[in-house]
């Protein structure tokens, strides 16, 4: 329920973005590098925008918008109706019933919509290209493949692996943080999303630095 909730019901936001990126990226290259005698860079700026530093980000950000938000929500409702305590009493830790499965499932499907973002901002810039500079297809997968490494797909579902799980840390934390009005409840929501997006930058730019080194 929380990959169908995370992952499938972000797909059209993901895809919007993603095509909107791509086609942004290849406007600006396909305008400026031909006239340097460099166009062929477009792919490997492709790879490196999209697929190693934007494509994870931006989808962590989409989904600690809808899904961290919520799951704080969620929990800080259930603190405040003491569902909390019920589950103690009766023998239910709930870590292992609230927070694992959200862990798990916020965490794979942040992969997953990172591989979705990566597919549709590589295609929206293919399709974009066909009104600048019209090529086959197979030239233009030639040219991604060419350009893109194994080091690149394992940064980038590293850090897509590493984002889901902050997100989901974050936000089921702040969650449990809600003692005892209801008023907490956006406080918290809010406090949530300040930390969880500067721990994303923070790591993004930590998770950067160690593929140059």
């Amino acid at each position: 329920m929380q990959m169908l909730f995370t992952g499938f019901e972000a797909l059209p936001v993901i895809a919007v973005i993603a095509l909107g990126l791509g086609g942004i990226i290849v406007i600006q290259g396909l305008s400026l590098l031909p006239q340097f005698g460099q166009g062929q860079l477009i792919y490997t700026i492709l790879v490196i925008v999209i697929t190693r530093e934007l494509g994870p980000i931006l989808a962590a950000f989409i989904v600690f918008a809808r899904s961290g938000t919520a799951i704080t929500t969620e929990i800080g409702n259930m603190v405040i109706n003491r569902e909390i305590e019920a589950f103690i009493a009766t023998g239910i830790n709930p870590i292992s019933y609230l927070v694992v499965p959200r862990f798990l499932g916020v965490t794979l499907s942040m992969m997953l919509l990172n591989v979705y973002f990566n597919v549709f901002g590589l295609l929206g810039s293919f399709f974009i290209a066909q009104l600048f500079q019209p090529l086959p297809f197979s030239q233009y997968a030639a040219g991604l493949f060419e350009a893109i490494s194994g080091a690149d797909v394992a940064s980038t579902m590293l850090k897509s692996m590493i984002f889901g799980a902050l997100i989901a840390t974050v936000s089921t934390f702040y969650g449990f943080r809600v003692e005892r009005s209801s008023t907490e409840i956006p406080q918290n929501t809010i406090r949530s999303i300040g930390v969880g997006f500067t721990l994303l930058i923070v790591a993004n730019g930590v998770l950067t630095l160690v593929y140059y080194l």
